[in-house]
């Protein structure tokens, strides 16, 4: 009840004074203009393999775009996810700490009460305080009851899903995903649901109010595109910097083709979905160029590592195999804190700024991005708390070549305590304390080991993960004693910051429904921002 009550009170705050930017809105009005503050674009693919860049890996021809922006840009092959899964991911890029600190260790549900604390400060609350217009198009995946809603965590304009796309059922179903079997009228008044399919449609969000349900997942990228191009528009006319956050879809299931195949040539199912996410990337960049590039720094990255329990389904993790862990069963990408997890594509591009067609080889992460915008925006950090990141600037203007010495890697599902540090990364040396493998393409499970001493690789000579060090050898002996006390300092770092705990309670009242009184909350039309419930 209390949660209803408070939803009852921002939707009713919503209706009566327009909290949030419509598009349209941000191009009228006084114009005003920010000085000496760049643009902000961050894209975010979901479950995108290392390989599945033709720039990272000779194997893939399907993205030209991409390939062609890091070789007018900076490409990274050391960079890696602040998890292996999508809501702690999420979380860690938007505060630019590891889930051990901002609380959020796995995913939150349909059913989620809570998100993202309410004490972490995003990076969209600190650049807007700067003057910057913010929007957030895509996968959240942080919270969508009250205040966990994106519309109330900095960003001045919202459209996408509210969660991964595979959490419900659409009318347009993709590669692995069901669809909504027709709900007969009468069915809610007469038989209470029973002849109805019971999952709940995904929602399509405008700020708060619920503009589609179930989401026409064929014609989603397309809309995504549509309002990306438009944001950058109307925010350029404004005169204020912007920040732009668009989180894909792709390259999770389910896989959706705008344009289903015509031929037998026709690519499978996920190269065609690379290619239309490519497409989607280039579409961006070109809107940026045409806008004023010289001004516009544009991140790529990915939340985590290929999901390859969806076999032909799930992406390229290129060289990283964890074949250690593959030799005993289970997937080692994403989930794991194998390199396959969490070693996704990056690249940078801001031309004038960044330099061209450089590859580095520098140890970054995504809790880089926040420290780095706030740096750039001539912002500051949140007081009160310490971060993972680091101000990267330097590398990324080709200034300074020395990323992080270390790396902690927590758990996301696959072994351990989700967000546990059980596997950290000190030079070109990868320790495990904890290791195993998620279900894998054959049904396989990799069962949880641990390791006191810690199993350690030497990343340099051995990429794919597959031969530990000799506990007895000379190098492990070298190394053990800088391990051991990087994680030791790390954990009292931790014991002694400001600490949030994220909210993991359920209860169906949390579920985004524009039409509470349908089973399936389905509703074709536009539905009234006083009728929807975030």
């Amino acid at each position: 009840m209390e949660i209803l009550f408070l939803k009852m009170l921002l939707l009713l705050a919503g209706c009566l004074v327009g909290l949030f930017y419509h598009l349209s809105d941000l191009c009228v009005g006084e114009k005003r203009t920010v000085q000496n503050k760049p643009n902000f674009i961050v894209i975010l693919a979901d479950d995108v393999g290392w390989g599945d860049l033709g720039a990272n890996w000779a194997e893939t021809k399907d993205t030209p775009n991409l390939d062609q922006m890091a070789a007018e840009g900076m490409r990274f092959v050391d960079f890696h996810s602040a998890a292996s899964t999508c809501s702690p991911s999420r979380a860690s890029l938007l505060t630019g700490r590891l889930g051990i600190r901002n609380g959020v260790t796995h995913n939150f549900a349909v059913t989620s009460v809570g998100g993202l604390p309410l004490n972490e400060t995003t990076l969209a609350e600190v650049l807007k305080e700067a003057g910057y217009i913010t929007a957030v198009i895509g996968k959240w995946h942080l919270g969508h009851s009250g205040l966990y809603h994106p519309n109330f965590r900095g960003f001045d304009y919202y459209f996408g899903i509210p969660y991964s796309h595979d959490m419900g059922c659409t009318d347009t179903p993709g590669y692995n995903l069901p669809p909504c079997p027709a709900c007969p009228r009468h069915s809610a008044a007469t038989s209470h649901g029973r002849d109805c399919y019971t999952k709940v449609a995904l929602p399509l969000f405008e700020n708060i109010t619920i503009i589609q349900q179930p989401v026409n997942l064929t014609g989603l990228a397309a809309e995504y595109a549509e309002k990306a191009t438009q944001f950058i528009q109307c925010a350029s006319e404004s005169g204020r910097p912007f920040f732009l956050y668009l989180a894909l879809a792709h390259m999770h299931v389910p896989l959706v083709l705008a344009q289903p195949p015509s031929s037998p040539s026709f690519p499978e199912p996920y190269r065609a979905s690379l290619r239309e996410m490519d497409a989607l990337v280039g579409r961006i960049k070109d809107k940026v160029d045409g806008c004023g590039k010289e001004n516009t720094f544009l991140w790529f990255t990915g939340d985590n590592g290929p999901w390859a329990q969806k076999c032909e389904l799930a992406g390229s993790v290129g060289p990283f195999s964890g074949a250690w862990q593959r030799q005993r069963g289970g997937s080692a990408a994403k989930q794991t804190t194998w390199e396959g997890g969490h070693r996704v594509p990056a690249l940078a591009y801001w031309p004038g700024r960044i330099p061209a067609n450089v590859t580095s080889a520098a140890l970054l992460s995504t809790t880089d991005i926040f420290p780095t915008l706030v740096s750039l925006a001539k912002a500051s950090l949140p007081p009160n708390r310490r971060f993972d990141g680091s101000d990267v600037s330097e590398i990324l203007f080709g200034q300074s070549h020395q990323g992080h010495k270390t790396l902690f890697h927590p758990n996301s599902g696959a072994a351990g305590k989700d967000g546990e540090i059980k596997a950290l990364r000190l030079a070109q040396y990868k320790a495990f304390y904890t290791t195993g493998g998620v279900k894998a393409c054959d049904g396989s499970i990799g069962l949880e080991e641990h390791h006191q001493p810690p199993l350690i690789f030497n990343l340099d000579q051995d990429i794919q993960e597959q031969v530990p060090l000799d506990v007895k050898a000379g190098e492990y002996q070298a190394v053990l004693p800088a391990i051991t006390r990087a994680l030791t300092d790390f954990l009292q770092d931790i014991a002694t910051d400001n600490v949030s705990t994220a909210d993991y309670s359920h209860d169906p009242a949390a579920t985004p429904c524009c039409n509470p009184q349908h089973i399936v909350c389905r509703c074709q039309a536009s539905c009234s921002s006083c009728n929807s419930e975030p």
